[in-house]
């Protein structure tokens, strides 16, 4: 049984920056590709990142772009989520999650789509004050 376990959040002032971890138990990280997503008070998770499963293929919301970076460290079976330039309005939960793993889709394969994650982390409240 794969599990996710996030850490890292806290609370920082506007502009200053946290990394988000999600360690991957039951399962080898360079296996699945994998995303971050966010729940902000009162609205729908909602997407944030992905990695394919060979790492070269990155894609974000358009609100992070230049901001936040996904990477992965198959050493640690850790996946990375790093916010930069933190703003008010990044304040939420964050959710790692991975998809069904395995081989029969292309290791370049990305997805933004909720349903396509199989598991998901317990989340990571990231607090940003003005």
């Amino acid at each position: 049984q794969v599990q996710l376990v996030e850490s890292g959040g806290g609370s920082v002032q506007a502009g200053g920056s946290l990394r988000l971890s999600c360690a991957v138990s039951g399962g080898i990280v360079g296996g699945y590709a994998m995303g971050w997503f966010c729940q902000a008070p009162g609205k729908e998770r909602e997407f944030v990142a992905a990695i394919s499963r060979n790492n070269l293929i990155t894609i974000y919301v358009d609100s992070v772009k230049g901001r936040f970076a996904i990477s992965r460290d198959n050493a640690k079976n850790t996946l990375y989520l790093q916010l930069n330039s933190l703003k008010p309005e990044d304040t939420a939960v964050y959710y790692c999650a991975a998809d069904t793993g395995g081989y029969s889709r292309s290791s370049y394969y990305t997805t933004r789509g909720e349903s396509d994650y199989a598991y998901w982390g317990q989340g990571t409240q990231v607090t940003v004050s003005s």
